[in-house]
């Protein structure tokens, strides 16, 4: 009997997830980059190349095949489906949260283990990135299954993790080449202390495996490229040093990962100082490891808020020996109550009357958006402010959960982080019950690719294109009777016996659906 208590329990603390986890509407996908990886995984199933990952008919080499092969598969095995492309996605996040309790249970104890997995998946970073079909969640839960697996080598006869710590480096080549050596620099002075796991011969044979997936692809690549794919591959890394787009100021990450990881920024800070006095593992995992990745992405030109991903479970972490020290101080509990249940509840009164009187008209939210957000916000307003001096550590923590959580699950089913692309994504589906659009393939005009807006755009049109066609340079390539999206005007008022324009809206521009004749 109570073993089937114990099972009950674990199940539990599974379904507690499944609101932050599991989307029950329709999606939409954004440009970029899930649209990115997305679009290049239906060309592998529609032109059927597993090798060369395509854009528009051309070869790109500036990263590898990874996400797009995983995304492909899920869709084979699960249909071409929308909830198979975000399934690589999903699978990583439940593992992120599992290795995040285990960590815990590593580093603390198992009697409040659930509660490290909980802040993971409320900070706005990780879950925003956990309900999008890009590289970083994978390559996040890959470095924290690396940290977990370093702690737990304890002597030369600790095979399993041995060979683990070296799976998972090749595991992260694949999905994000180089950077792999950022978090390794960053483990370095711990792998150093307990260096002699080095020298296993499963450490090694552990590399190999987890670089055998890139193998494999550089070897299939390599015969239709003018070079090794690895020189490409450096390339795109090179460009990380060079000024673009992205490119950011040192400081970048040191205002940024406390705004990306509200609303436990604070609790985190205090949690990476309290560390560094700890023991050698408190202090070169909790502490010593994120101070020194933060310091090595800083280097870089190009900084983004994604990259950070990879310390979140340790930052996580660090959030509940922030929140334990509050608690127990003398000095600092009053100020740490007074400022949960007081100072936060209002501002986020404030923010919410705010927003429905003076900014909700003036987004494109609807009616289910608009209703849930608000809602999340006031009940995250109302269970802190039920904080009390008096609460057992225990309700306390349940407390401060309780609101982030209804927060982000009512922000999650309101699809305002699942269905991004509404609009578009209602107007494709009344063009795909267009007669001639179910009959026949929809070509792309690649001219009309000329800057960021109406790539973006095309992207996700072609996502949501029932039966996606061939890229032509221009629309006079179409032959008799064939359908293309094009972003022509000129050309099609001129030829008005020549084009029909089958579908255009405001939505959809500057791209518009044409039959030539």
């Amino acid at each position: 009997m109570i073993n089937k208590i114990l099972k009950f329990k674990y199940l539990f603390k599974l379904f507690i997830f499944t609101p932050l986890i599991f989307y029950f509407g329709k999606r939409s996908y954004i440009a970029f980059d899930e649209g990115f990886y997305a679009l290049q995984a239906r060309w592998i199933l529609d032109k059927g190349n597993w090798i060369i990952p395509l854009w528009w008919d051309e070869y790109v080499l500036d990263r590898t095949i990874g996400l797009q092969y995983l995304i492909a598969k899920a869709q084979v095995i699960f249909g071409r489906n929308m909830f198979a492309a975000y399934l690589p996605t999903t699978t990583a996040a439940i593992l992120m949260l599992f290795i995040t309790y285990k960590l815990h249970e590593e580093f603390f104890n198992k009697k409040y283990a659930i509660i490290s997995p909980l802040i993971l998946s409320t900070t706005y970073l990780w879950f925003d990135y956990s309900h999008l079909a890009t590289q970083d969640i994978i390559y996040s839960c890959l470095v924290t299954i690396g940290v977990f697996s370093l702690i737990k080598i304890k002597t030369k006869e600790n095979n399993l993790y041995i060979l683990l710590f070296g799976i998972w480096i090749g595991l992260s080549f694949m999905m994000k080449t180089f950077l792999v050596f950022v978090p390794l620099l960053s483990l370095f002075p711990y792998v150093y202390l307990k260096k002699d796991f080095l020298f296993n011969k499963l450490f090694w044979f552990g590399l190999l495996i987890g670089f055998l997936p890139y193998l494999f692809w550089s070897l299939s690549i390599n015969p239709y490229l003018d070079k090794n794919i690895i020189f490409y591959l450096i390339e795109k890394f090179n460009i990380l040093s060079n000024k673009n787009a992205f490119t950011n100021p040192f400081y970048y990450y040191f205002w940024n990962i406390p705004l990306t990881f509200l609303p436990w920024s604070i609790f985190a800070i205090i949690g990476v100082v309290l560390n560094i006095f700890k023991s050698k593992e408190h202090k070169y995992i909790l502490s010593i490891f994120p101070l020194i990745l933060i310091i090595i992405q800083s280097i870089f030109s190009t900084k983004t808020p994604y990259y950070n991903l990879q310390i979140s479970s340790v930052m996580a972490l660090n959030t509940y020996e922030g929140i334990k020290y509050l608690f127990n101080s003398k000095r600092y509990k009053k100020v740490f109550i007074f400022t949960a249940s007081k100072i936060i509840p209002i501002l986020i009164l404030i923010i919410s009357f705010t927003y429905y009187f003076f900014f909700k008209n003036t987004t494109n939210f609807n009616f289910k958006e608009n209703t849930l957000l608000i809602l999340g916000l006031l009940f995250f307003g109302l269970s802190w402010s039920l904080i009390k001096h008096k609460l057992s550590f225990k309700k306390t923590l349940i407390t401060l959960i309780v609101g982030p959580y209804l927060l982000t699950s009512f922000l999650l089913q309101s699809g305002l982080f699942t269905d991004r692309a509404r609009a578009l994504r209602e107007t494709m589906e009344d063009v795909s019950f267009i007669n001639l659009v179910k009959d026949q393939p929809i070509n792309i005009d690649k001219k009309g690719i000329n800057n960021a807006v109406s790539q973006s755009k095309i992207i996700r049109i072609s996502l949501l294109t029932p039966k996606l066609g061939n890229s032509v340079a221009n629309i006079d390539q179409l032959k008799k009777s064939e359908l293309a999206w094009t972003t022509e005007s000129k050309e099609i008022k001129n030829n008005n016996n020549s084009y029909e324009v089958v579908y255009e809206n405001d939505i959809l521009k500057p791209w518009k659906l044409i039959l030539k004749k």
